[in-house]
């Protein structure tokens, strides 16, 4: 299978050796700043390096393909300034989504942006084996005409699981995979390296390296914004208000990454992707964001990971009765007890469930995170609830920033 080379057949470079410090730092401002570009001063000024370290290492990834010129820009007081840009197509990697019910794969280009996607039926219960080869076969689908390399596959799923050797733990409602090295068994079936992570992880990792989709995102809240964008109100569009971290625009016009904040993924299971001084929080042993699995009703209903009255359980089942305000309410207390307990600047929802209601969910999740901020006397109000960006792919394109974002210098624990 060619097409899956780790090193780029044509400049046979390998991209996963591009990973020293000082080379990501000069390739993250490349990306950030877009088709416009940046010059080498810039690059220097802002990296902190020498002009002359910035020259050898723009020289040595022009001389792989990774960087081109993207024309010249004025100067004062000088011959004008040669820009550099990313060149986006120069690397590739997949994003793989084992949901309970179906899979999504995308092939996503050095900037993140999908140029290839697939999604079919899944049975996650149908037994290990099955599942490896009904996802592999999938991943050679989309490759087979794309005519592309790629760096590997990033493949995300429900937890609880081992980020670090790959391997899962008993996947809630699906206790037979405990213990299945799954990382090991897609990278021998494919030839390719592999990174596992929880999705609610992968998602969370994909909106802290494109800054949250800012765009899809909004300026914040409405109402009056306090320093890290809080507000009085919800809106799931967008509204006015939000400075801090959801004001400041970078280069490309889309504002700086989230430092602190927790996306919760209710589809069909619950759980939460922390993101907190700008990387995704693991964990020691990379088992943090088991949100839904927060017992609030001590004789609630039983939940599939065996205990009784998780906020999961909960949920669901009020969903299922269409008591959706009911669900979004007690999201919200798991919500408002995560905020309390982390101190996060913004709460984002994503997932099927949320997906469509999403208008029901944030305002009732909003709401128990306002009334918990009044009885506290938080001066600056409740902070913001929205809709995550990247939609029904949004955790696919974050599995593909598994192999992506190290390039980049993010997503490293």
């Amino acid at each position: 299978m060619a097409y899956v080379n780790r090193t780029n057949a044509e400049s046979g470079v390998n991209l996963l050796a591009l990973r020293s410090h000082n080379a990501a730092l000069v390739l993250d401002l490349l990306r950030t700043a877009g088709e416009g570009g940046i010059s080498r001063l810039e690059l220097a000024e802002r990296t902190g390096l020498t002009p002359q370290a910035v020259s050898k290492i723009t020289a040595r990834l022009r001389a792989d393909g990774l960087v081109a010129e993207a024309g010249r820009r004025a100067s004062t007081g000088g011959k004008p300034r040669t820009v550099l840009r990313l060149v986006p197509e120069a690397g590739h990697a997949v994003g793989l989504h084992l949901d309970r019910d179906e899979v999504t794969v995308v092939l996503c280009d050095l900037t993140g942006a999908v140029v290839a996607e697939r999604r079919v039926p899944l049975d996650l219960g149908a037994g290990a084996e099955a599942v490896v080869e009904s996802a592999a076969g999938e991943v050679e689908a989309l490759l087979a005409g794309a005519g592309v390399s790629v760096l590997g596959v990033g493949v995300a799923l429900p937890g609880p699981l081992d980020h670090a050797r790959g391997v899962l733990h008993r996947v809630t409602g699906f206790p037979e995979w405990d213990g299945f090295p799954l990382r090991d068994a897609l990278a021998g079936r494919l030839g390719v390296p592999v990174v596992v992570d929880k999705d609610t992880n992968a998602a969370a990792l994909g909106i802290a390296v494109v800054g949250s989709g800012v765009g899809a995102l909004g300026g914040g809240a409405s109402g009056s914004a306090g320093p890290a964008g809080r507000s009085g109100a919800s809106d799931p569009s967008g509204g006015s208000g939000g400075s801090g971290p959801l004001g400041s625009s970078g280069p490309s016009g889309l504002s700086s990454p989230l430092e602190s904040f927790a996306y919760l993924h209710l589809g069909t299971g619950l759980g939460a992707g922390l993101v907190i001084g700008g990387g995704v929080h693991r964990g020691a042993r990379t088992g943090a964001g088991e949100f839904g699995h927060q017992v609030i009703q001590l004789d609630g209903p039983p939940c599939g990971c065996g205990n009784r009255g998780c906020i999961e359980a909960l949920c669901l089942a009020a969903v299922d009765r269409g008591a959706v305000g009911e669900a979004a309410r007690v999201l919200g207390v798991g919500a408002a007890n995560l905020v309390g307990l982390l101190d996060i600047d913004l709460v984002l929802l994503g997932g099927r469930t949320v997906a469509a209601h999403e208008e029901a969910f944030v305002r009732g999740v909003g709401a128990v995170l306002e009334e918990r901020a009044r009885l506290e006397g938080v001066d600056d109000g409740a902070i913001p609830v929205r809709v995550a960006p990247g939609g029904a792919r949004g955790v696919a394109e974050g599995a593909a920033q598994l192999l992506l974002a190290p390039l980049f210098g993010r997503g490293e624990d």
